[in-house]
């Protein structure tokens, strides 16, 4: 009696302790298959949920789950048809089943945890941190889609060290081993794609982009990354909006109107595709098009979205999509799914009810059928309809793999393998018991590499990098596709990692030119940027360069000046040789001087030949035919001495030029002056016992020539040893010439000279003005003075000539200073005797010159 009691008591106790480890929930949704392992699937078979208001007054009804997804359903047979296969496989987990469970969080935080619970706690009724039935826990859970869901049940999972493994959650924070220690992925990282599409922004030269994202954690991570990427490259985000996932109509106005009013071309969409219907339908009723969109892989190649009615607003879309690859047999496998077939497939009705658009004749619907609607008979065939129009293999393949990957890691745990060995027999776990945390070591060690299929998980439980770069295209038949334009490989080598075939992208409305997304037009070279100030960066006009300066490449934010030797063109894009510029012989200039020169040199030389001819007339004599002579060879060589300035300036004609003009003309002037001198005194050695009687005679004019010309030859030695001249390139003289010229070293030498030359020339005027008085008939320092005086206005009107020219005129004023002195100095000097001797020779006489003959005396007054 006691016995039996004690049995009852057990049994209370029993079943008063199972409400007490239970929570409430909605009703499961989704289906199972026994096995040895189970593996646990959380999947949004359906978009949306219908939930009804909560008053607080009574409980809230269960969810409604609504628009059921045909390409989701497809995500849900590729885990039962990889585990099929796994099954079949004699070498892959060999007398073990695979059993699954399945389950449909229609895109709800509050389902997919409820799911999570359902599968841990093996119950209908979960029970958090309790297993309270017999059925098994599933040794690893593939799923959720979304990241914000995965990182709750990350979360839970990573208590017990639970594996996971997500097929479609991109999330950067789900890579966080100390918040999510049992969390894996078969898609890449939102850090990765988020890089990847700013490099393909800037690949087309978009610079002027706007930014779309869902506000959840999928879109708000992904979008500042993008952003990021964008500024450091150098463009600027004209806009960053947010679809508020909270709001029915997803503020699908405000957007559309911010779009609107925008002149950026290229927008940058980062949002999974449940948010989109509203704000494409608000596009459609304001008629936005003529945008490029850059599509993350949460829409780029969903279905849903590519309804033909949005067509002509998303028309040339180009954007990341995950990797396909391929799965064979699962085709085959899909086209043969049948719902008598399929016992315990919850969904296989609704599909079939999808696809064929029927409906089925059940008690729970009879009432409400419309007699207009179809009849499911189930004789229809899915070979009969285009089914690649809704099949898509980018996040079936994830899934493919994830499961294997499971499949794998349970093989190794079987064999007690690490590293290609095997385990101590004592740390080996029962492939019939194990616990999560002992799968969960060798599902971080998995490598799976076979036939096309290929995954791996680094330390953050992320796989290799890889996405396939679609454009949307549309076929002779008017049917959009997604064409593969293009790869992103983060395990390329550098600049190798984004490949896009330009030439196959079609752009709006058949164009294969690239679209432009600017803030303002490019600057051609020869313009710089100057930003605009209060605007980003890529809005700015376009200024030309400075004299001087180029900018070869377009959109140059600086203008660079040309080597030395360089000039820009007339468009400043480049740098030409500057023009060198000197007095050559070749120029006409330069032959009409040269030629000048040597004509004129010949005066003086025909005089020198003339006077000694005439060497024994009484003029020739009066005139001091030795000084004659001397003064003669030095204006001949003062013409000749332009010849120096005249030609390319090398370093001997620099050092020779200045010099062998001042010691000429030095000798020239010095025997004006002697010459004065010595007439001077001639005239006032006539007076009996007068002291310049003992001054007459050759020596005294010969030592004035030698002293005065010495000077000036030290001077010169001076000058030459001290700061010699030497040749240089000007180029500050005129734009776009290199001017070869000498620098004459030392400016005060040189004007020292100029002023020796000056103050030897205006002695002899002095001394000459002062014998003005001398007898009429003998009129030599007349002639004296006024071609002094003819030579100082010359080089007085030189100077401020001379200081006012550049380049080459300012050597030319010289060589026009140095021959009219010159040819002052021979005409005042010796034109009027050459006249006497040649024409008249009557007035050639002694007499005459020493003033006896009235007639001839006055018709030498002009003289």
């Amino acid at each position: 009696m006691l016995l039996l009691l004690w049995c009852l008591k057990l049994v209370y106790l029993a079943q008063s302790a199972v409400p007490e480890c239970q929570l409430k929930r909605d009703s499961v949704s989704g289906f199972s298959r026994d096995g040895d392992i189970l593996l646990g699937g959380i999947f949004r078979v359906h978009f949306a949920a219908l939930q009804t208001q909560i008053t607080f007054r009574e409980e809230p009804a269960a969810a409604t789950c609504q628009n059921f997804g045909l390409q989701n359903y497809q995500l849900v047979q590729a885990m039962v048809f990889a585990i099929k296969e796994i099954n079949n496989n004699p070498n892959l987990l060999p007398n073990i089943t695979l059993g699954f469970q399945i389950y449909d969080s229609c895109t709800l935080f509050k389902r997919s945890l409820q799911g999570t619970l359902w599968m841990l706690s093996a119950q209908e009724l979960p029970s958090p941190n309790y297993q309270c039935g017999r059925r098994l826990a599933p040794a690893a859970i593939i799923g959720d889609s979304g990241s914000t869901r995965s990182i709750v049940l990350a979360l839970i999972l990573g208590l017990y060290r639970h594996p996971q493994i997500s097929y479609g959650s991109t999330s950067p924070l789900l890579g966080d081993r100390n918040q999510f220690p049992s969390f894996f992925r078969t898609i890449p990282s939102d850090d990765f794609q988020s890089r990847g599409l700013a490099q393909l922004v800037i690949h087309f030269g978009w610079t002027w982009v706007g930014i779309l994202a869902s506000d959840d954690e999928y879109g708000q991570v992904g979008s500042q990354i993008v952003q990021q990427e964008l500024i450091k490259a150098g463009a600027c985000v004209a806009f960053n909006e947010n679809i508020l996932i909270s709001r029915v109509d997803k503020n699908a106005f405000h957007i559309v109107q911010v779009i609107k009013n925008s002149t950026a071309k290229a927008i940058v969409l980062f949002s999974s595709v449940t948010y989109l219907p509203p704000l494409l339908d608000e596009m459609l009723r304001q008629k936005i098009t003529g945008k490029i969109w850059i599509g993350s892989e949460g829409w780029s190649t969903t279905f849903p979205v590519s309804f033909e009615k949005y067509s002509e607003i998303l028309a040339s879309t180009i954007g990341f999509a995950i990797h396909s690859g391929e799965m064979a047999g699962f085709q085959q496998y899909f086209t043969s799914i049948h719902p008598s077939t399929s016992p315990g497939d919850s969904f296989v009705r609704k599909f079939w009810e999808s696809v064929f658009n029927c409906q089925w004749m059940d008690w729970g619907n009879l009432l409400t059928r419309d007699n207009t609607t179809k009849k499911c008979t189930g004789a229809e065939k899915l070979e009969n309809i285009h089914i690649n129009s809704i099949m898509e293999f980018r996040l079936t393949y994830n899934i493919y793999k994830a499961v294997y990957a499971t499949a794998l890691a349970l093989e190794d745990l079987r064999q007690c393998m690490q590293y290609g060995e095997h385990f101590p027999q004592e740390a080996c776990a029962n492939i019939s018991s194990f616990h999560p945390w002992q799968l969960l070591h060798y599902i971080k060690k998995v490598r799976l590499q076979r036939e096309t299929i290929e995954t791996f998980f680094d330390e953050h439980g992320n796989p290799p990098v890889l996405y396939d770069i679609v454009n949307w295209q549309r076929d002779p038949d008017a049917i959009t596709k997604h064409v593969k334009v293009g790869s992103y490989d983060s395990s390329a080598p550098s600049g190798k990692t984004l490949v896009i075939n330009s030439s196959s992208v079609q752009w709006a409305a058949g164009k294969t030119q690239i679209p432009v997304s600017v803030c303002s037009p490019g600057c051609p070279s020869g313009f710089r940027k100057v930003i605009i100030p209060g605007k980003p960066i890529c809005c700015f006009q376009c200024v030309q360069c400075l004299p001087g300066e180029i900018s070869n490449p377009t959109d140059s934010n600086e203008c660079f000046g040309c080597p030395w030797d360089l000039w820009p063109n007339d468009k400043q894009n480049r740098c030409i040789p500057k023009v060198t510029e000197f007095l050559a012989y070749q120029e006409p200039f330069g032959a009409v001087l040269a030629t000048t020169t040597i004509s004129l040199s010949m005066i003086p030389i025909v005089i020198f030949g003339l006077f000694i001819y005439y060497r024994n007339t009484p003029v020739v004599k009066a005139s001091n035919s030795n000084l004659s002579y001397i003064l003669l060879l030095s204006l001949s060589l003062c013409f000749l001495c332009s010849l120096v300035f005249i030609g390319f300036p090398t370093a001997e004609k620099c050092l020779l030029r200045q010099a062998a003009f001042g010691i000429t003309f030095a000798l020239c002037v010095s025997c004006i002056l002697a010459r004065t001198i010595m007439v001077v005194i001639a005239f006032n050695a006539t007076k009996p016992n007068g002291d310049f009687r003992r001054w007459v005679g050759p020596q005294l004019s010969y030592m004035i020539i030698s002293v005065c010309t010495l000077i000036q030859i030290l001077l010169c030695v001076f000058w030459l040893a001290v700061t010699p001249p030497f040749s240089e390139y000007n180029i500050d003289i005129q734009p776009g010439i290199i001017l070869i010229q000498c620098n004459e070293g030392s400016s005060i030498a040189f004007w020292c000279m100029l002023g020796y030359l000056g103050l030897l020339a205006t002695i002899s005027f002095i001394v000459a003005f002062l014998a003005r008085k001398l007898p009429n008939s003998f009129n030599e320092a007349q002639y004296i003075t006024f071609s002094m005086l003819a030579f100082l206005s010359v080089w007085l009107s030189f100077i401020p000539a001379y200081l006012s020219t550049k380049g080459k005129y300012m050597v030319a004023m010289e060589i026009f200073a140095i021959l009219s002195s010159s040819s002052s100095l021979v005409a005042c000097i010796y034109f009027p005797k050459c006249y006497v001797i040649l024409f008249r020779a009557e007035m050639n006489t002694k007499g005459h010159l020493m003033g006896r003959g009235t007639r001839q005396s006055s018709k030498m007054k002009g003289l």
